[in-house]
């Protein structure tokens, strides 16, 4: 008799656990895809990025059960664009953070002053959303021309540096302009080779003065490896922030 009850209740418990599991296991994973980009609304041009704590993020406030959902973020690719496939049917509140003016504006005690987000109802699977955010980026940074080599193999650049915003809360100096070079496409402050990166912090408005003017930045370490390899310049301002505003990456072949 003994065994036989504990055989009974060895086999209630498995029913049991197998039911919960079943339940747990019915929920649909997520298949739904979020896409778009971030765009400076100056130009029309995608706001270069990198990937990281750093680099633009996108911020969706799941508001189908709750007034104040915890943020779930996902990061931009670097070109400015983003694509996230694992979301869940729901209503969200999206928007954008990274080198550029806030879509979403808060005063000290932490009420809304003025919000650019988008309100998303998503449903059923498989769908797929496009968004596009337009900013106002902190730095506009164009290369001119292209990588040049000098007879000491190492490489010239030349940039120009412009504000992207004229809102004077983000009119701020200029504290660093950096050349970061890479095998990779899309180098930046957590992608460089620190051997020939020429990288530059001013004070003041040192770096500020260089607005508008064509720069020429060489790389340094001498003869750069027989390779190919890309450029590209990040530069940011005096906002508290660790976040660069970036040009296109270039590519020069080693002559």
């Amino acid at each position: 008799m003994k065994k036989t009850k504990l055989y009974y209740i060895a086999f209630g418990l498995l029913v049991i656990l197998n039911s919960s599991c079943s339940k747990v296991d019915n929920y649909p994973a997520p298949s739904n895809t979020i896409k778009g980009s971030t765009i400076d609304a100056g130009t029309g041009n995608t706001v270069q990025t990198e990937v990281g704590g750093s680099g633009t993020r996108v911020k969706l406030l799941e508001t189908s059960y709750s007034a104040n959902p915890t943020p779930y973020y996902f990061q931009s690719m670097q070109d400015g664009t983003f694509d996230n496939t694992k979301i869940f049917a729901a209503t969200y509140k999206i928007s954008v953070e990274g080198p550029f003016v806030p879509l979403v504006v808060t005063d000290n005690v932490g009420n809304v002053v003025s919000d650019e987000s988008q309100n998303v109802v998503i449903k059923g699977t498989n769908t797929v959303t496009n968004l596009a955010f337009k900013v106002e980026p902190f730095l506009r940074v164009d290369m001119v021309g292209t990588p040049v080599f000098n007879a000491d193999s190492t490489v010239t650049v030349q940039v120009k540096i412009t504000r992207g915003t004229a809102n004077p809360a983000y009119q701020l100096d200029i504290t660093d302009i950096n050349l970061y070079v890479s095998n990779t496409l899309y180098d930046g402050n957590n992608n460089y080779d620190p051997r020939y990166s020429k990288l530059t912090s001013y004070s003041g408005s040192t770096g500020t003065s260089l607005l508008g003017q064509t720069i020429s930045i060489t790389t340094v370490g001498g003869a750069l490896p027989q390779q190919d390899v890309y450029f590209r310049v990040g530069a940011r301002i005096n906002a508290g922030l660790d976040e660069y505003n970036y040009s296109l990456p270039l590519s020069a072949k080693y002559p």
